[in-house]
């Protein structure tokens, strides 16, 4: 593959893309200090203990890298459907399903690996409960990465027709969401930057990939300084925390994203792209483009299992008497490298079990993928496609909020304004897929079952609330009223 790649790739991309996602399972790595001690197990965030520590985040928190050249591939291979005219849901089937090979796989692993331990062992509830949280928690990225495929047909349209002056309008509804959130405390609005920080972040990889981003040396520098500037401003005010990840008694910037991401976005966008002639240069040669290739179609196999390999690894090795020193003290930092070592040949297992089910068939870098049969085109298919990915994305941002433990819990958590517990979770993915089949019996099973949930409030192995009753109806008679329209359509053609 690397020897066959056409010169008009973007290697640089698919270098960003491997490199933010380990950068991200490093950080993970280096902060989680975990001890057993006294037959229990405890954590504890270096963040939280080592001051100034804070400082690393502005480098290793690099979500804002991903989501940037996530824009780039999601721009090239929208422009690659629409010349194949294609529409939107063979866009989001393609995407879609190479995010979900891989997280089907762990999903399909842990949720009854959890279920038997929780009914057939004696641990505590509430250690299942932490140490499922730490396993489930990366899915908020696969959630929000969703998020920006759903609007990535859109936004590529407005950045056609209007350019820059999208992200001014998204800089400015993030900026009047921090308003209203910090200075008026409306705490429910500040979700809304969900959609405008990161898809502002999405947008900016659109830039890259038209080629409207190669500037000369002094733009990215006054990029990366100028973000630079603002982030500290922002943070010195002390209305935004110091930290780019969350902290206990802290407001968190990434929970829901607050401005200061816009401003470390720049700050890394300036960075990268600085360093990008010469990386691109050290590109060319087979043997660094052929280990980038290998990251990029196991990267997400990696990413959902770095916190197992963690934990496999404390089951392991700290039995065995490997040293748990104090965290912050000489001999912790001195451990790291060993510490990480150790937990990169574990994850190595794990890629090597499972990474060939992200791979599917004839593996492709990321940004080439495109789906091998186009789902039927029009509205109504676009319909199907963007319910089916909600019903995903709520699935999969269920389980990173409520972890596996209490699978059918009547209490359950909240996912913004819905009800949900893990089974619920599980039977959105259902949905979801039901949806973006290309078979018509399955959008009436799902359909149906949508309609049924809306009663969910009934069921006792339900945590619905009337906002999840009252989507599931809705979308489950908009599917069926969909289904009965397109077959009259269909048959009067005919």
């Amino acid at each position: 593959m690397a020897a066959s790649t056409p010169a008009s790739r973007d290697r640089y991309v698919d270098f960003l893309r491997a490199i933010s996602i380990m950068v991200v399972v490093l950080g993970h790595w280096l902060i989680a200090a975990i001890y057993f001690r006294n037959g229990k197990v405890s954590g504890v965030n270096a963040l939280h203990v080592v001051p100034g520590l804070w400082l690393a985040t502005w480098i290793l928190q690099v979500m804002p890298v991903f989501f940037f050249v996530g824009g780039f591939s999601n721009f090239v291979t929208m422009q690659a459907v629409r010349r194949r005219a294609g529409g939107y849901a063979e866009f989001i089937s393609g995407r879609i399903s190479r995010l979900m090979r891989p997280t089907t796989l762990f999903l399909a692993i842990w949720i009854p690996l959890t279920i038997a331990v929780d009914l057939l062992t004696a641990v505590d509830d509430g250690v299942l409960r932490i140490a499922t949280g730490l396993l489930t928690r990366p899915l908020w990225f696969i959630g929000i990465y969703m998020i920006m495929i759903a609007f990535a047909p859109v936004m590529v349209d407005l950045h056609l027709k209007f350019g820059a002056r999208v992200l001014v309008v998204m800089a400015a509804g993030a900026i009047a969401v921090d308003v209203a959130a910090i200075g008026f405390r409306l705490e429910a609005l500040a979700y809304l930057n969900f959609a405008f920080v990161w898809l502002l972040v999405h947008q900016m990889g659109f830039f890259y990939a038209d080629g409207s981003l190669q500037r000369s040396p002094g733009f990215f520098w006054a990029l990366t300084i100028g973000g630079l500037v603002v982030l500290i401003t922002l943070t010195a005010s002390g209305i935004y925390s110091s930290s780019m990840v969350g902290l206990r008694n802290e407001r968190s910037n990434t929970n829901p994203p607050t401005v200061a991401i816009i401003a470390l976005t720049c700050w890394q966008v300036g960075l990268v792209m600085l360093a990008r002639p010469r990386i691109t240069r050290w590109l060319q040669a087979v043997r660094p483009w052929a280990v980038v290739i290998g990251l990029n179609v196991v990267i997400m196999t990696m990413f959902l299992w770095h916190q197992t390999a963690m934990m496999v690894a404390v089951g392991v090795t700290y039995p065995l008497g490997f040293p748990q020193p104090q965290v912050g003290t000489g001999e912790w930092w001195a451990l790291r490298p060993v510490w990480v070592a150790i937990l990169g040949a574990v994850l190595a297992v794990f890629v090597l079990a499972f990474g060939r089910f992200e791979r599917g068939r004839g593996a492709a870098p990321a940004a080439s993928a495109t789906p091998p049969t186009p789902p039927a085109p029009g509205a109504f298919g676009a319909f199907r496609a963007a319910l089916g990915t909600t019903y995903l994305m709520f699935g999969i941002l269920g389980f990173a909020v409520s972890g596996f433990e209490a699978f059918a819990s009547s209490s359950g958590d909240h996912l913004v304004f819905f009800g949900i517990n893990p089974l619920q979770n599980l039977i959105h993915l259902v949905l979801g897929g039901l949806a973006l089949s290309g078979v018509r019996r399955n959008w009436i099973l799902a359909g149906s079952l949508m309609v049924l949930l809306g009663g969910g409030r009934s069921f006792g192995f339900l945590a619905s609330n009337i906002a999840s009753d009252m989507f599931h109806l809705v979308t489950g008679i908009m599917l069926l009223v969909g289904i009965g329209r397109e077959q009259f359509v269909t048959r009067a053609a005919a």
